[in-house]
């Protein structure tokens, strides 16, 4: 298993960090995981499912 930081997930997905948190707010988006104080992390296996999900949903997916 593998985490992915704020960083990491924006370049993976190709949104912008506004918009993230607004997908996250509106339960649309995997929760981050606390990693520490001030540090929050993905896992890497949901945000590649979640990328597979918008994918089929546009009819893009196999």
């Amino acid at each position: 298993m593998k985490v992915l930081r704020l960083p990491a997930v924006l370049a993976r997905v190709g949104i912008s960090r506004s918009t993230l948190w607004r997908l996250i707010k509106a339960h649309s988006f995997p929760k981050p995981i606390r990693l520490g104080g001030r540090s929050v992390g993905w896992i890497e296996a949901e945000i590649d499912d979640w990328i597979l999900s918008r994918a089929r949903a546009e009819g893009n997916g196999k």
